[in-house]
């Protein structure tokens, strides 16, 4: 259930990034769309790092059982 909620977390972030990109080029301010496509790049890249921690800590946690064990 957690790896579908991340995915549509990230594909939401992507949408909203694609659109408000679209518009500003439009408008004509494509050095503004392109700051807005970066920050959302950097916005899922934070995410996809927390879950990419939280995955390790969940493994090194399981390591660290078996040596107890």
């Amino acid at each position: 259930m957690q790896d579908i909620y991340i995915l549509f977390q990230v594909a939401g972030v992507g949408i909203i990034v694609a659109i408000i990109h679209t518009v500003l080029k439009q408008m004509g301010k494509e050095d503004i769309a392109h700051w807005a496509t970066l920050i959302g790049f950097i916005i899922v890249l934070v995410i996809v790092i927390d879950y990419l921690s939280r995955l390790f800590n969940q493994i090194k946690s399981v390591f660290i059982l078996q040596m107890i064990l």
